[in-house]
């Protein structure tokens, strides 16, 4: 077992007790986000919403030459997850900024291949046109429990710019969508 899968499991041994809140991917969503990153092979991720790196270590284990920038609001929660990802030995692969995303994302130089959105639902069509200009016909977004963000689905369902899937999992669903 990598060391990577060491802090996942250990992560969801953690759910299970109750020590974190089963707030993470989880393996549900975790073997559709690694099916996706198996496909598409992206070199330049985003993620939006940290918690403690649960995710961002499952797709940064995937790629060798994959970089990963993932923004997390809450200092003490992304002191947990830095500290998951040196465990995981991804220091090199995978950055965590501390902030408010609609204010970092901006400040990002780049074009991402991939975006994984799981934070403050109520801003994620926000967060998606901050980082419109950011991605590439091809680039794959995925937020997470997408049906708590209505703006958010009619946006990349009629806008045109995208082609979009709901993929429901045993709690919640995610809205995966291609940029046109």
């Amino acid at each position: 077992m990598s060391k990577a899968e060491e802090v996942l499991s250990d992560i969801e041994r953690k759910v299970e007790r109750g020590e974190l809140t089963p707030i993470i991917a989880g393996p549900v969503k975790g073997r559709i986000l690694v099916e996706i990153v198996r496909e598409i092979k992206p070199k330049h991720v985003l993620e939006i919403g940290t918690f403690v790196g649960y995710s961002a270590i499952l797709r940064g284990k995937l790629e060798n030459d994959s970089q990963l920038i993932t923004i997390e609001i809450d200092p003490y929660v992304a002191e947990i997850a830095r500290a998951n990802v040196r465990k995981a030995e991804l220091s090199a692969k995978i950055k965590v900024l501390v902030g408010d995303a609609l204010k970092i994302i901006s400040k990002l130089e780049g074009r991402f291949d991939l975006v994984f959105i799981d934070a403050d639902k109520r801003q994620y069509l926000d967060y998606l046109r901050l980082i419109e200009d950011k991605l590439h016909k091809g680039s794959f977004i995925i937020a997470d429990n997408a049906e708590c963000a209505p703006n958010y689905l009619n946006y990349v369902r009629q806008s045109g710019k995208y082609k979009s899937k709901y993929i429901l999992t045993s709690a919640d669903a995610l809205e995966v969508s291609v940029k046109l």
